[in-house]
């Protein structure tokens, strides 16, 4: 279901040293319109794979541009058209502006597109697009739900995803009784993990009904089922686990589970503008 609404979910108050305007973003993109670009680059833009992988398919001679076999080195802008097999890529001014989707993910869904288990997959619902592929930006295990990020964009994929950047993530946690002090201080200041130390940078209690109790946490990095391991490591089973913030990004409330919402022209500068 697409929406059409305005999307009101990027954070409300954004820190002086990140803040971009509107005008500020719009001017530097309207700037790029007319440049060219490395080939690789556009290519990984519109999500055909990475940098390095892009660098590759062109010196092994299977990119062409406008009708040359492509070098590296070579690069490309509005009007140009590239070929990679069988595909055609056409650059236009607008392609600048990378698509952006926010998915609702329900419980009992995987973040692939294959699964020997054939079990529904998050990208089953996302919209068809022709030149390029939907990328998603970090993953959530099968039980987990909440906000995911897609984008046809591998460069701002890369820069919401790379562990330098130190994107937040913020979870609502559920869990049978109540932390200790001493528990939540382990959480906090370490745990020991198979991969290593980790450690949330917040942690809040949220109130509950019975004997289950919310929580609020925020990481600054993604391992594999980082939440529920740290939960686990300290004799915490999580019995649900929701994303409800990835950067300046907010989960929407009114998408419901399994529906998405496209960020409109306006949104998405502002998303640039914020992690540029």
């Amino acid at each position: 279901m697409k929406t059409n609404k305005s999307f009101r979910s990027l954070r409300k108050k954004t820190p002086p040293d990140v803040h971009v305007s509107a005008k500020a973003a719009s001017t530097a993109l309207a700037k790029q319109s007319t440049a060219t670009f490395k080939l690789q680059k556009l290519l990984a833009q519109k999500g055909l794979g990475s940098r390095r992988e892009m660098e590759e398919l062109i010196a092994a001679g299977k990119v062409m541009i406008n009708g040359q076999l492509a070098q590296l080195g070579d690069r490309a802008g509005p009007g140009d058209v590239i070929r990679i097999g069988k595909r055609t890529i056409r650059i236009h001014a607008e392609d600048e502006l990378p698509k952006v989707l926010l998915y609702h993910k329900p419980d009992g869904e995987i973040v692939s597109r294959n699964d020997p288990q054939d079990r529904p997959s998050v990208f089953d619902k996302l919209p068809h697009l022709r030149s390029s592929k939907w990328i998603a930006v970090g993953r959530l295990d099968f039980n987990t739900s909440g906000l995911l990020i897609f984008t046809n964009d591998g460069v701002l994929a890369n820069r919401l995803m790379h562990p330098r950047f130190e994107m937040e993530r913020e979870y609502a946690v559920r869990i049978l009784g109540e932390l200790t002090e001493e528990q939540m201080k382990q959480l906090t200041t370490g745990v020991s993990l198979d991969d290593g130390q980790a450690a949330f940078t917040y942690l809040a209690e949220e109130g509950g009904e019975g004997a289950n109790h919310w929580y609020r946490v925020i990481l600054k990095e993604g391992k594999n089922r980082e939440v529920r391991r740290m939960f686990e490591a300290i004799g915490i089973t999580v019995s649900r686990l929701m994303r409800v913030r990835f950067g300046p990004i907010n989960l929407p409330p009114r998408i419901k589970r399994g529906q998405w919402v496209e960020l409109d022209e306006k949104e998405t500068r502002r998303l640039l503008g914020l992690i540029k």
